[in-house]
């Protein structure tokens, strides 16, 4: 078992949650490609192969759970929304593949809230999501062979 996966059923543990089979196999589906986003509805269909009787309702629920927790983040594409574990490190920002889900690291300028608070006057900021999207090396190179 992952340390991703061993990590996440003891979060689910000391929240009460119950340790359930399709829990775990979402789980196991979301380390399989940890350092890609994976579309929900992908996600949804291989749930739904492994346990013919889930219901989509259940699924979202669970990753909804699971990002409410901490254990994985949810972003938004221009065909629905794709999810991943949550990376270990402390807060920084994403390079995603639109083509591939893959996620890369990216360095940013150093954070200033009090720039944006400047134009939003009687505002405080809490927080951001910096994203940036566009296609991996690899899937460059495979387009243009």
């Amino acid at each position: 078992m992952s340390e991703s996966i061993a990590t996440a059923l003891q979060t689910l543990k000391q929240a009460n949650y119950r340790i359930t089979k399709q829990r775990r196999h979402l789980l196991a589906l979301l380390a399989a490609q940890s350092e890609h986003y994976i579309d929900i509805t992908t996600l949804d269909d291989q749930m739904r192969q492994a346990f013919a009787g889930v219901s989509h309702n259940t699924i979202y629920r669970n990753l909804a759970e699971f990002a409410a927790l901490g254990l994985v983040e949810i972003t938004r594409r221009s065909n629905g929304q794709a999810v991943k574990f949550r990376c270990e490190r402390p807060h920084h920002h994403h390079f995603i593949c639109q083509t591939c889900g893959r996620v890369l690291e990216i360095q940013m300028p150093k954070w200033d809230p009090s720039y944006y608070e400047q134009q939003l006057p009687g505002a405080k900021i809490t927080g951001h999501n910096f994203e940036l999207y566009g296609q991996c090396p690899k899937c460059v190179r495979r387009q243009k062979s």
